[in-house]
């Protein structure tokens, strides 16, 4: 089997190439431009193309499968050539299909805590020897890669993305799978250069409900009043089953299951959520409640969310990847209640194109009140990259409806301001998609003031 990729370096491509050429595939690819760490894993296993750039005469009529990514524009000219040529072109998602429709595919769905789920999962069943396939947005401790994808597994784990399925292909990618086992995290208006209302975005999950097999299953949070409503409107031929938060205890900063005080190493109410969904998925796949909380016990978190930088016995410093309003507030709140005796200075670094919108700006209100202290930081380099017109710190704070914010759009002058703050019995929370503006936050976590 030829397969080749336009756009291999993203994340998920890239790690699908590498599923493909572990099965025995001949793969190639293409990109303009191609960024760590997906270099280093490509040129690992021989697929790393030789120059850059875009070149038609890579296409020819001997490919089977040409796999188009979204980073790759409409008039890409291996594009061109390939719909010249009559080449079947798929999206990632319609290939992932392709290559899974014999097997039980579950697909976690959801504004938010997709990657958490999916990860506690994965880990559930690789602790019990399970033999599964996957597909998950990001690198987790035990897994090679981000992408598996084999013959013999009888079952995929399948993180389902709401964002397009490419260039060519408007669809959400998550309605392309056909789920047997669908979960719904919440809704959470996101993706406002595609989906332009709030309208809009929602109607995405109730067509998803729709693409679940017959005689399937729809795992959802009924916790969350909008999707609650959609999913007792849906008519779909599917069984129903609605999670909200378990029975739960924190004590001395230590989250534990009740009632059989099973200890987590994870925390906060929208963790606790993502804790019940995952169960649910294990337990229609035939593994007991108590077979759950023994495997997820020993699991530590899915990377970037809430990751721990430092402690000692006065301070914890987290990174996580919050950056939507729904996210940013469940990570402060999770904090806050894990740590009660403790204040919380919280960072938000706003890095997406939602949340660098004007008119979605509005979203983030009180979406910070919980801290002691909160922070904007916006790096002024992304405002010219993204060709925006700079926000002004009242601007800021009207948003967010807060007077006492603070906004920063230079790292080196957060980084002084953070320095300069006495972290005594207070915690640090980093969030970001981005950067930070090329801060290191692991050298800044060990440089605050916390004696």
């Amino acid at each position: 089997m030829r397969v080749h990729f336009i756009a291999i370096g993203g994340s998920a491509m890239h790690n699908l190439a590498i599923a493909l050429h572990k099965k025995g595939y001949q793969v190639t690819g293409s990109d303009d431009v191609i960024f760590e760490p997906s270099v280093s894993r490509l040129a690992r296993h021989g697929i790393l193309p030789e120059k850059m750039g875009w070149d038609a005469s890579r296409i020819t009529t001997d490919l089977e499968v040409v796999i188009l990514g979204m980073h790759a524009l409409l008039d890409n000219p291996e594009l061109l050539k390939a719909q010249e040529l009559g080449l079947k072109i798929y999206s990632y998602p319609e290939y992932i299909y392709e290559q899974t429709k014999d097997k039980l595919r579950v697909v976690i769905g959801g504004s938010h805590g997709k990657t958490t789920i999916t990860s506690m999962i994965l880990h559930v069943l690789n602790y019990y020897n399970r033999d599964f396939d996957y597909l998950v947005g990001a690198q987790l401790a035990g897994f090679d890669t981000m992408v598996k994808v084999t013959d013999a597994a009888p079952l995929i784990i399948i993180e389902g993305d709401e964002y397009l399925a490419s260039p060519i292909d408007r669809r959400p990618k998550f309605h392309l799978y056909k789920a047997n086992i669908g979960v719904i995290s919440g809704i959470a208006w996101d993706h406002i250069n595609v989906f332009p209302t709030f309208e809009d975005y929602t109607r995405q999950f109730d067509l998803f409900i729709d693409t679940i097999q017959p005689g399937g299953k729809l795992i959802y949070c009924k916790e969350d009043e909008e999707l609650n409503q959609m999913v007792l409107k849906s008519t779909a031929n599917v069984e129903k089953i609605g999670y909200e938060i378990p029975q739960h205890e924190v004590k001395d900063g230590i989250t534990s299951l009740l009632p059989d005080h099973t200890v987590l190493n994870v925390f906060g109410n929208h963790n606790l959520m993502n804790l019940n969904a995952a169960r649910l998925v294990c337990n229609a796949l035939d593994l007991t409640d108590e077979q759950f909380n023994l495997a997820i016990s020993s699991f530590t978190g899915a990377a970037k969310r809430l990751e721990l930088l430092s402690k000692n016995d006065q301070t914890n410093v987290y990174k996580d990847f919050a950056h939507s309003p729904s996210k940013l507030r469940a990570t402060i709140q999770a904090v806050k209640t894990q740590f009660t005796e403790r204040k919380l200075v919280a960072c938000i670094e706003l890095h997406t194109f939602s949340s660098l919108n004007k008119d979605f700006l509005a979203q983030y209100a009180d979406t910070m009140i919980a801290a002691d202290r909160a922070i904007v930081y916006i790096d002024e380099k992304t405002f010219e990259h993204k060709r925006i017109k700079p926000f002004s710190k009242s601007e800021v704070q009207t948003a967010f409806q807060s007077k006492e914010l603070q906004f920063f759009n230079n790292s080196d002058e957060l980084k002084d301001y953070l320095l300069g703050l006495n972290f005594i019995g207070t915690n640090l929370l980093l969030m970001s998609s981005g950067n930070f503006g090329g801060l290191d936050l692991v050298k800044l976590a060990r440089e605050l003031n916390t004696k």
